[in-house]
């Protein structure tokens, strides 16, 4: 395992971060709580430093464990968690980005994980309805307070964050240090927008389903059966299994039979050979198959087998980067210069 600052902090943070989504059996997929915590203590056991949980997974079981879990380790261990989803139908106050609903969360998060303090926390997603400078402020005030260390903006559009740490920036308060977002082979439209911000404002990306919600380990490519039925239905909202998305995994899986690599392994070997600062979130429902996915950490795989992955699905350029980066746009910008312009 490596390790990469989080943007231009000083915390150090693995180059994998273990998603604790799985922790506990209340959605009816999961883990329980001894098989999550041979997860925990693997991931520990290969160098990892950085959990990444929220408020909101399996109802509040995935915080709980880890507070039992990391007791006795807290200091060694970059805890990070989430709100902003909504925890209570009934309450429209407890949800969104305000800072009533961003006090009452951390509180309760404090308490599940049994710590004083949160490495890390994410806003979970763009409330469009809160105005930027009121959730900034009450960030920076838990910061203050030493409830929060570092912040982070999940699920939002690039021009929102970018405007957000410009105003905390202005106003001296703490900017937004990484970046999470979904990201990849099979969902690569971040590169459009998010990534390029990230890149230009220096925030860490952290990547989640970076396996694609399971179409690139090759088990949707298997024919069902009854023992084994095809289980396309469980995450449809993360991604849709259709056939574009089948020939993508399939592509995949013809490339690392090839190579005799395991096809996770060339997923998550790809994102880092495009991003090498990118940091994925690889969650599992055991402690084999976390390990089987990061033993990529000791697979050799050439660059020139990682330009095939890439080579498999490629984002189609949107506007205005459709006209700008086009013959016409780079000529009528650059004049007859256009072909001899180095870098960006």
């Amino acid at each position: 395992m490596k390790y990469v600052n989080l943007a231009e902090t000083g915390l150090k943070v693995s180059q994998f971060a273990l998603g604790t989504m799985t922790f506990g059996i209340e959605r009816g997929v999961g883990a329980t709580e001894e098989e999550s915590e041979r997860i925990f203590q693997r991931y520990i056991d290969l160098g990892g430093n950085f959990i990444d949980t929220a408020n909101t997974y399996t109802d509040g079981s995935s915080e709980r464990f880890i507070g039992r879990f990391a007791k006795s380790r807290r200091q060694s261990l970059v805890l990070a968690s989430k709100y902003g989803l909504t925890t209570d139908r009934a309450n429209i106050n407890a949800s969104g980005s305000a800072r009533k609903n961003l006090v009452q969360s951390v509180e309760n998060s404090l308490r599940r994980l049994d710590t004083d303090y949160l490495d890390l926390l994410w806003l979970h997603a763009w409330d469009a309805h809160t105005r930027p400078e009121e959730t900034l402020r009450a960030l920076d005030d838990l910061v203050r307070a030493g409830k929060v260390l570092h912040l982070g903006i999940s699920n939002a559009p690039a021009w929102w964050i970018a405007r957000a740490n410009a105003i905390a920036e202005l106003r001296n308060w703490t900017v937004f240090a990484g970046v999470q977002f979904e990201y990849s082979l099979i969902e690569r439209s971040a590169e459009l927008e998010l990534l390029p911000m990230a890149a230009q404002l220096g925030l860490t990306p952290v990547v989640w389903s970076p396996l694609g919600g399971g179409l690139l380990t090759g088990k949707y490519n298997q024919p069902a059966s009854d023992s084994a039925p095809r289980r396309l239905d469980t995450f449809k909202w993360l991604q849709q299994a259709d056939a574009s998305n089948l020939t993508i995994s399939q592509r995949l899986a013809d490339i690392a039979q090839a190579a005799s690599i395991p096809m996770p392994h060339l997923a998550l070997a790809w994102i880092q050979f495009r991003f090498p600062t990118a940091i994925p979130i690889v969650g599992s429902r055991s402690a084999a198959q976390l390990e089987q996915n990061l033993a990529c950490l000791q697979t050799d795989i050439t660059a020139e087998i990682l330009r095939q992955v890439d080579s498999i699905n490629q984002p189609d350029p949107i506007f205005p980067y459709s006209y700008l980066q086009s013959p016409l746009g780079r000529s009528q910008v650059y004049s007859d210069f256009h072909d001899r312009m180095i870098g960006r």
